[in-house]
């Protein structure tokens, strides 16, 4: 039976107000603990090259190209081995402690694996390597990728903590068109123990998305979901729930760069396609969802998801079940799960710099509204970032989904987009898409989802920027625009006309 919403949105509400003072009352009294300290004075006294200063320049410290894969020990390989506590502190930064304002003790997060991720943030949840390579549910990213996040010790375990919000003024043109302001983004939390060769990690992730209403924002050539149980949502974005993720990982290292792991989530995300649209460096300072969303990464909410996985090195291979249903209308509470479809993925980080996927899954009824349509999804994609200059980032991601529609069309959906990172505060960030869909003209209606549904070849170009004119350590605040136009056939210039759309928006990074 569904969680009773009222009674959800009060747990959700009471818990952000406790748990960020609540976690930093523990950080600082895990920052006194004697132990902490000894294991400090003593890592400094058994390496003498540890005691060098770390960088004070939060977004050098960002953009700092890694060292190279994170080596550890294999089990057995040496003698004494340390203590489940040592082994914890050994991926936390040895030089002076940072202070927030509530005296949390901030640990700053270093990039890419490497040595500087194994003294400088919180190894990967998954394996023996930076934590920068994690992206959203199990998914990988380049090791270059630059990690926001407010890292501290709570007695036996490293948290991280982040949170992105948007405020949107969102102006789609033309016939079907529509304007609003609304309130986009996520609040993320990450704990972390290791145990011997053993690593258990918790993710909680929130989103105010439920907030704007049922029915989402303004999105022109987006489909997906219903906003009322009856009518499909065309042209528009449908809001993310309440609960994005609520997931527990396990991981054993059995070899030097090797592991073995598993992740289960209540909701959670699929070994299926790549990093999800608001977590890939080049595409989160964009405000704007995809209209290949749901030909790429629409899995990453789903209400029962377990995954098993082996990590060898740069390789990663992985296999799911989950629930294939996407979430209904009710965006506050938490859906049964059920384990009614599967997928598998093939994950490789060649070099730094690059992260690629292939990934395949059988999609039980994704659609609430056509209950006796299945889908078989095919995806590959190529994540790239590389630091250049003093400071500054260049990323993208290239990607493609194809939608075996059973009965129904098969439908591609292509991506690609950038995003410039400088050191001084401005993003300029990219974006082109052209996907088949076979539902715009279904305004109002129940798609029945069949192969007789007229297909359409659609594209659309972003491009945009933000500037943070305020930065510290932990936050940053900025302005940003995009405009966006479109590639409409004639059999739909009728009813779209030759729109342009833009968008308006504030920015607030905690990390």
């Amino acid at each position: 039976m569904p969680v009773p919403a009222s009674a959800l949105r009060s747990v959700a509400l009471a818990c952000l107000m406790a748990a960020m003072p609540a976690a930093f009352a523990r950080a600082q009294s895990a920052s006194d603990m004697t132990d902490h300290s000894h294991m400090h004075h003593e890592n400094a006294a058994q390496q003498p090259a540890q005691q060098d200063q770390p960088s004070t320049d939060h977004t050098l410290h960002q953009h700092a190209a890694p060292a190279g894969p994170v080596r550890t020990p294999a089990k057995n390989s040496t003698k004494g081995k340390p203590k489940a506590s040592h082994m914890q502190h050994s991926h936390m930064q040895h030089g002076p402690a940072q202070h927030g304002a509530a005296g949390m003790q901030a640990m700053p997060m270093h990039q890419g694996g490497g040595e500087h991720a194994g003294h400088g943030g919180m190894r990967g949840f998954l394996g023996p390597y930076g934590m920068t390579r994690e992206g959203s549910g199990t998914s990988w990213m380049p090791d270059t990728t630059p990690h926001e996040g407010w890292s501290a010790s709570v007695g036996e375990w490293m948290t991280m903590w982040h949170a992105l919000i948007n405020g949107v003024y969102d102006n789609q043109g033309g016939p079907r068109g529509a304007n609003k302001a609304f309130v986009s983004g996520m609040i993320m939390g990450m704990a972390q123990r290791q145990i011997g060769d053993n690593t258990f990690g918790l993710r909680a992730m929130i989103s105010p998305e439920p907030f704007m209403g049922p029915n989402g924002y303004p999105l022109l050539l987006a489909t997906g979901e219903t906003a009322d149980g009856q009518t499909h949502l065309i042209d528009r974005q449908h809001p993310h729930d309440l609960f994005m993720e609520l997931a527990g990982t396990f991981s054993h290292q059995f070899d030097k760069t090797s592991s073995v792991f598993v992740y289960a989530g209540l909701p959670g995300e699929p070994a299926l396609g790549p990093v999800a649209f608001m977590h890939r460096t080049s595409g989160a300072d964009n405000p704007e969802a995809p209209i290949t969303h749901h030909w790429l990464d629409s899995t990453h909410i789903t209400f029962g998801v377990v995954t098993a996985g082996l990590v060898l090195d740069t390789v990663k291979l992985e296999a799911s079940a989950f629930r294939a249903r996407e979430p209904d209308q009710y965006r506050f509470d938490i859906e049964a799960p059920k384990l009614d479809s599967y997928s598998a993925r093939l994950s490789w980080n060649p070099i730094q710099q690059v992260s690629m996927q292939v990934s395949w899954g059988h999609i039980t009824s994704p659609e609430q509204l056509l209950p006796m349509v299945n889908e078989d999804r095919l995806t590959a994609s190529l994540a790239y970032s590389q630091p250049f200059g003093e400071g500054h980032l260049w990323s993208t991601t290239l990607a493609w989904g194809r939608k075996f529609m059973k009965p129904g069309n098969t439908l591609d959906g292509y991506l690609a987009e950038s995003a410039l990172i400088f050191k001084n505060g401005i993003t300029l960030f990219g974006r082109a898409e052209r996907v088949d869909n076979d539902e715009l003209l279904e305004l109002g209606e129940v798609v029945t989802g069949f192969s007789a549904h007229p297909m359409h070849t659609v594209a659309k170009v972003s491009a945009g920027g933000i500037y943070d004119f305020i930065r510290t350590e932990h936050a940053k605040f900025g302005l940003g625009a995009l405009a966006s136009r479109y590639g409409i056939p004639d059999t739909l210039k009728p009813l779209y006309g030759d729109p342009t759309s833009y968008m308006i928006f504030g920015r607030l990074k905690i990390m």
